[in-house]
């Protein structure tokens, strides 16, 4: 039974960097992609980053575009999020997902996710 665990959200002003990370169990990393959807109390889920099995490709939500970094690695089962010129809007729950297709869309849907990490971006 697949597991994933998030680490790295807190608090941050506006303009500033986060990293979150995500460490996998329980499945074959390798199998699937893995990505990052962000929700808000009261509001549907976003995806905002999925990247491919062998991690040389990516794809991002145009809101995050340019400023999120998505990687893994799949000697370590991990998946981090690097999050710069970070903006209010930010402000969500983070959650790491496993599955497939990969397609930024899928990312809400993938089967497996973790109990997520807040990012808090103060202006």
């Amino acid at each position: 039974q697949g597991h994933l665990v998030e680490s790295g959200g807190g608090s941050v002003q506006a303009g500033g960097s986060l990293r979150l990370s995500c460490a996998a169990s329980g499945f074959t990393y390798t199998n699937y992609c893995v990505g990052w959807f962000r929700q808000t109390p009261g509001n549907e889920r976003e995806a905002i980053a999925v990247i491919y099995f062998g991690g040389s490709t990516a794809s991002y939500a145009d809101s995050v575009k340019g400023r999120f970094t998505i990687s893994r690695d799949n000697a370590k089962n991990t998946l981090d999020l690097q999050m710069s010129k970070l903006k209010p809007e930010d402000t969500a729950m983070y959650y790491c997902a496993a599955g497939v297709p990969c397609t930024i869309l899928a990312v809400t849907q993938f089967p497996l996710r973790g109990q997520g990490t807040q990012v808090t971006v103060s202006s």
